[in-house]
């Protein structure tokens, strides 16, 4: 059936808000596109003037095609060539949604999504829809057909979850750039030790090439594996240079929220390393290199002013 302009305005209103629910949900931005175009289409179908709440008659549709995809993608993700890691995205893309509370910009943190991970599909929605977007444990049982009490229940199980796999505590941005460029400073210095101490005893890197870049199978794990890697990695070499395809530019930026480092050739965004950052050191590091997962930051980095690198590479 034809759908009007109002509707179709209705529908773009909601837009920004939807994008943001599904790319929490599922840690894709691509993805995430499509479940809301999905529920676009679902919309254009549907007999709207029979729709009471247009919001709530949209976040259920789209939670619920969130929910299909996310058990499809774990059964992908089983044969995913190495580490799986979300698609991160830059300071400014209105797809990280609000970040008006301390909740809302700790749900769309690179560390959290990551920790999703973890969580079954009906977890992961209440999580969402509760911390990032404030909705009601009864709003919450409607969208997924639940009772109030099991809402509750699983959201304080999705909580506890989360909260055992988080570092222990957060530090302010000024002192996360410092440590930021304090790191680049000793990863380049050519010598372990510098690194070591910046981080905490049980730090990990982790990698997401998808199988098109190389990146180890196994996360690195412990202060001393972590900063030999990380020596190796900023090392240049004439192999680095012809795998990048030139000279690479460092950047110091922010991605999910947290520092990061964006590596750049010739404009083409070609990782965006988020670096997880407590009061005792740098606890993570989780590098994505894989060029399907970086295409959103290229457009976006394209469009914005970044400044001069930090340090040229490879």
């Amino acid at each position: 059936m034809a759908i009007s302009m109002s509707d179709v305005d209705r529908f773009e209103a909601s837009r920004p808000r939807l994008e943001a629910i599904a790319y929490r949900m599922l840690g894709s931005a691509s993805e995430a596109e499509d479940a809301v175009q999905e529920t676009f289409l679902r919309w254009q179908a549907a007999d709207t003037g029979c729709i009471e709440v247009p919001e709530a008659w949209l976040t259920k549709v789209l939670t619920n095609l969130c929910l299909t995809q996310l058990a499809s993608a774990r059964a992908r993700r089983e044969t995913y060539v190495g580490q799986w890691l979300p698609e991160p995205l830059l300071a400014g893309d209105p797809m990280l949604g609000p970040a008006d509370t301390a909740e809302q910009r700790e749900s769309v943190s690179y560390a959290v999504l990551t920790l999703l991970e973890r969580l079954s599909p009906n977890e992961r929605a209440v999580y969402v829809l509760r911390e990032a977007f404030a909705y009601s444990h009864r709003e919450i049982a409607e969208i997924l057909d639940i009772t109030e009490a099991a809402s509750q229940q699983i959201f304080h199980r999705a909580k506890r979850h989360v909260a055992d796999g988080r570092a222990r505590s957060e530090v302010d941005r000024a002192a996360a750039r410092r440590i930021v460029e304090e790191f680049l400073a000793a990863a380049t210095s050519g010598r372990t030790e510098p690194l070591v101490r910046l981080l905490t005893e049980d730090a990990v890197a982790i990698g997401d090439g998808g199988g098109k870049v190389p990146a180890r199978a196994k996360a690195f794990e412990g202060a001393r594996a972590v900063a030999t890697f990380m020596r190796g990695l900023f090392k240049p070499s004439k192999a680095k240079r012809a795998l990048v395809g030139g000279t690479a530019e460092v950047f110091a930026a922010t991605a999910n929220g947290e520092p990061a480092l964006v590596v750049v050739v010739d404009g083409r965004v070609i990782g965006v390393m988020c670096l997880e950052i407590t009061a005792e050191g740098i606890a993570a590091f989780r590098n994505q290199v894989n060029p399907d997962k970086l295409e959103r930051a290229t457009r976006l980095w394209a469009a914005a002013d970044h400044g001069e690198p930090l340090l040229r590479v490879f």
